[in-house]
């Protein structure tokens, strides 16, 4: 259990400022005399530092002033031998009060009832007897306080019939009333120490719930950057690879008839797409750089539809057969944007895995309020590399394209065509669906 008591330092958080510094956290005020009053008696009492010696210290007061008021009262005989050990032997327990309250109540009444049997100054032995009984009103239910303070009222009566018979009737009900209003003044701070839990509690779990918050909008922009610089840079690596691989060919096919021109295109292809990969990192990085302040979202453009003619573009100086086919107007940016790296991935997978000479076909359709989106290939590239569905661990293609799909609310199937070579690439994904975060 946590010491509820002690002042909190609730702004802990740091900030990140501009500059790169850490906002270290404020320095606490120092509790006034008012503070560290209300935090004793909104401390759980089982759970207290120093709990043992607090009350030694406690038991140490209440003999004090049992020794005082033994010494002024006037209500009983004089205190001798066995009175003064009865009367400093019943504050010892409430060095236990807190771990055992209702052993140390038992304690303190088998130890006062002999004394107050013997008609000793009565209000000397009040205290630690009151005290004892706050404190199981304190620390226990309702039904066991008013348990005990029926049962100490009861031997209390009985110890005053005896001693004095049915005059001591009205003295009876006045020590009753006493009694009554310890036990509710306990069971009152036991209501406002759960009341004072619960809100900390509370407050704590706000807090956690805070940060997790923070910690999965970390886990998600993460994963945002993660997959754009997948699709960026596999997609541009992947085409780059793929015209070094032309211009090599061409190098080493036939040295004695150099084609200085197929050369020269490799070597403009490979420049084009450096150039292009170049744009795309520097706006992911202005866009990772940026505070929020120039944009409406602080994320910059996203990749849309008619970006396809490019990625088609593209592909086709990689060697591959791209047929591109488009039947819709429009879509929502988020839609677009993961149509558009779902094609990007789709080609490049193609590019690589089937070959430069592959023919692939890229369909976009509206029907029915979804955009589908379905990428296939022949497989004819026959460079004898086997597709990424044959080998699941071997990327993260497959998972960034299905990632993209349920970002906005829709669905991706991957795998080899049925029935014919090649591979295909089929994602649903709804137009009407409110997105609340687009995706890059």
């Amino acid at each position: 259990m946590r010491d509820h008591g002690r002042p909190r330092p609730w702004s802990r958080t740091r900030r990140v400022l501009d500059d790169g510094a850490v906002d270290q956290p404020a320095a606490a005020a120092p509790p006034t005399r008012a503070d560290r009053v209300i935090a004793a008696l909104t401390r759980e009492p089982l759970t207290a530092p120093h709990a043992r010696r607090n009350d030694a210290w406690i038991a140490a007061a209440m003999a004090a002033i049992a020794v005082v008021l033994a010494l002024t009262a006037q209500d009983g005989r004089s205190l001798d031998a066995l009175g003064w050990t009865l009367l400093l032997a019943s504050t010892v327990p409430l060095v236990w009060r807190r771990q055992r309250p209702l052993l140390a109540l038992v304690l303190v009444v088998l130890i006062v009832a002999p004394y107050h049997g013997q008609d000793y100054q009565h209000v000397a032995a009040v205290p630690a007897a009151m005290f004892a009984l706050y404190t199981v009103a304190a620390t226990g239910t309702v039904l066991r306080s008013a348990l005990v303070g029926v049962a100490v009222v009861a031997v209390v009566g009985l110890i005053m019939v005896k001693n004095g018979g049915s005059k001591e009737i009205v003295e009876l009900l006045r020590i009753s009333g006493w009694m009554v209003a310890v036990l509710a003044f306990g069971a009152d701070v036991r209501i406002y120490r759960r009341y004072v839990r619960a809100v900390v509690e509370r407050a704590e779990r706000a807090e956690r719930t805070r940060e997790e918050e923070a910690a999965r909008r970390v886990a998600e922009e993460r994963l945002r950057i993660a997959r754009d610089l997948h699709d960026l840079l596999a997609h541009s690596i992947t085409l780059i690879g793929v015209q070094t691989s032309v211009a090599s060919h061409v190098l080493t096919v036939d040295p004695d008839r150099l084609d200085r021109a197929a050369i020269s295109r490799a070597l403009d292809d490979i420049s084009e797409t450096c150039r292009t990969a170049r744009g795309e990192l520097r706006t992911t990085l202005e866009v990772l750089r940026a505070d929020g302040t120039d944009s409406g979202n602080g994320k910059g453009p996203l990749p849309a539809l008619d970006g396809l003619a490019d990625l088609a573009a593209t592909a086709r100086t990689a060697g591959a057969k791209v047929d591109l086919s488009m039947e819709v107007d429009e879509a929502p940016p988020a839609v677009g944007a993961a149509a558009y790296r779902i094609v990007q991935e789709a080609l490049t997978n193609a590019v690589r895995h089937a070959g430069p000479e592959v023919a692939i076909d890229v369909g976009v359709r509206a029907r029915g309020g979804a955009l589908t989106v379905t990428v296939t290939d022949d497989g004819s590239g026959g460079n004898g590399n086997s597709h990424p569905n044959s080998h699941p661990s071997g990327g993260f293609g497959l998972v960034g394209m299905r990632e993209r799909a349920r970002s906005v609310a829709g669905t991706l199937h991957a795998g080899p065509r049925p029935g014919a070579a090649g591979f295909a690439v089929t994602a649903v994904l709804p137009l009407t669906v409110p997105v609340l975060e687009e995706t890059r």
